[in-house]
């Protein structure tokens, strides 16, 4: 069956190789403490994913590459009122509330605020209604390593938005991460075939690392 819906999508014209730029950054999508600690309701176990996450930081800060972390925080208002209609359809949103530690970067990443920028949302794609592309496009970057949570919602979101603003885009494997496997294998399938590549971490980190090279 795995063989028949490849084949469907390959003559479909779907599933080619994109374009690997040579000025990369890394979008780590809302791994926070709401959605990487399963105390909370919207959070999973995503300690894995943190983990790789944090390896491809450091070879991209080593190889001088810029990361940017999104969160999710609303004010008080949004996330009790009727503002945000994203909040009617997923109430357990609301507990992304501004200055708790729900909406804090995992302390497990090597996030440092004198050197990475982090862009506040209120929406699934970190390009709506945010400063994303205009950062990538001040930054001179031309391909997006994106990370986080979760592969079903915010991060194919922010894939689907990064190649209509027109950047490339990876998606380390290990490096994304859902509540469930269905909905993470599926909507990795769905960006391999149309948005990006999905590719090994391994793979991500010696892409950053060439990258660093002929940046220097």
């Amino acid at each position: 069956m795995a063989d028949d819906v490849d084949a469907l999508y390959a003559h479909a014209g779907f599933g080619a190789e994109v374009r690997r730029g040579d000025r990369p950054a890394i979008v780590v999508v809302d791994l926070t403490k709401g959605f990487t600690d399963p105390a909370y309701p919207s959070g999973a176990d995503l300690t894995e994913v943190v983990a790789a996450t944090g390896r491809l930081i450091e070879a991209g800060r080593a190889a001088g590459i810029p990361v940017i972390y999104t969160t999710i925080a609303y004010t008080p208002t949004e996330a009790s009122g009727d503002a945000v209609t994203w909040l009617q359809k997923a109430p357990g949103m609301r507990l992304m509330r501004a200055g708790t530690p729900a909406v804090e970067v995992d302390d497990r990443l090597p996030f440092r605020d004198d050197e990475d920028v982090l862009i506040v949302k209120k929406g699934a794609s970190a390009f709506f209604g945010t400063t994303l592309a205009a950062t990538l496009t001040a930054l001179g970057r031309d391909t997006v390593l994106v990370c986080g949570a979760t592969t079903s919602g915010c991060v194919r979101a922010t894939a689907v938005d990064a190649v209509q603003s027109g950047f490339s885009v990876l998606v380390p494997r290990q490096c994304v991460g859902d509540r469930a496997p269905g909905p993470h294998e599926a909507n990795l399938f769905d960006i391999q075939a149309k948005y990006g590549d999905v590719i090994d971490v391994a793979e991500a980190i010696e892409f950053l690392t060439e990258a660093g090279s002929i940046r220097v």
